[in-house]
């Protein structure tokens, strides 16, 4: 091989591993997932694709599973990292950052030609979805008299999910506990389609999915601890008045992962741009505080997170950026 052809090959191959290493790597969370698909999309343009993001829906608990095995940059979560996933990160030598994206309002959904409810009670939600339900609570007048009797069909995250950890900690009072026999998946628009498409379906999941499938679904009022039947929406998550629904997305960026300029140029990115994406998608965006302590947060080196390795429910986005002020 001529000396100029080998140069040439080298050069291509130096080239081509230059290409191959621009790749952010999310996965995770599928709530959270059209907000960073949202920002990657747009990222991806304005850096005329030399930078390459992928984004994977393995949901929040697989999304960690991953991140603290080092194997992604970022991790999308719908709930707080957990102490065993603190635990995990740490044995692999995993720092991250905790940075909330935006506020949810978990949304519980029926199919639109339901004509019979009108509004739900926790108390309700409860007695369909508590683990003691399984194989007895299987009609809808076995919850409340006044409705048909006619087979309750079940739609929700699967076990992975952090809105699974969410809405049972906030629903039946403790996280993963539920009645098992319900259509379980990660992916919201396997959930969608479910109830969508049977008169008796009740399904739960991200504000996003419901906004993006008005036409096919219809969002319960919730009867939150004052009385009050509050439908999901920007202006309820904002007053405080979607209890015990409403809850903080994040992201969770691996700090080694920083060194890397595409990923810290990306975080930078989203930052920047989440609270545009965030209501683009039907999500509440934060104030531009948060943002900016978020960036501060990653140039400062606070590492962490604010929630200590637990789930919690009705936390307002006022005491969110009380604690993340604090860190």
């Amino acid at each position: 091989m001529r000396l100029n052809q080998l140069f040439a090959l080298l050069s291509l191959t130096v080239t081509a591993l230059a290409a191959q290493a621009q790749v952010v790597k999310i996965d995770g969370s599928s709530t959270v997932f059209p907000i960073t698909e949202g920002v990657a999309e747009d990222f991806q343009k304005a850096k005329k694709g030399a930078v390459k993001v992928t984004v994977g829906i393995s949901g929040t608990g697989g999304g960690f599973k991953k991140f603290c095995r080092g194997e992604t940059d970022i991790s999308n979560a719908s709930r707080p990292i957990l102490a065993k996933e603190m635990a995990d990160c740490k044995a692999a030598g995993v720092e991250y950052f905790e940075l909330p994206v935006a506020f949810d309002a978990l949304t519980v959904v029926i199919n639109p030609r339901n004509a019979w409810l009108k509004q739900i009670t926790v108390a309700e939600l409860k007695a369909i979805w508590e683990p003691a339900a399984q194989g007895k609570v299987t009609r809808w007048n076995q919850v409340n008299p006044a409705w048909p009797d006619a087979p309750i069909k079940l739609f929700g995250a699967g076990a992975d999910s952090g809105t699974f950890d969410y809405f049972t900690e906030a629903i039946n009072g403790k996280s993963k506990a539920s009645r098992g026999d319900f259509t379980a998946s990660e992916d919201d628009n396997v959930l969608v389609q479910g109830v969508s498409s049977d008169i008796n379906a009740i399904g739960y999941f991200g504000y996003a999915y419901y906004a993006e499938n008005q036409g096919k679904l219809k969002a319960l009022p919730i009867v939150n601890p004052k009385g009050q039947a509050v439908a999901p929406s920007e202006a309820a998550v904002l007053a405080g008045s979607y209890e015990p629904l409403s809850r903080p997305i994040f992201i969770y960026v691996n700090a080694k992962s920083l060194a890397k300029p595409e990923v810290k140029e990306f975080v930078e990115y989203m930052m920047k741009h989440s609270a545009k994406i965030a209501k683009e998608v039907k999500y509440v965006p934060l104030p531009a505080k948060a943002y900016t302590t978020g960036l501060d947060h990653l140039n400062k080196g606070k590492k962490g997170t604010v929630f200590g390795g637990k789930n919690e429910v009705g936390v307002t986005i006022e005491e969110l950026m009380a604690r993340e002020a604090a860190l």
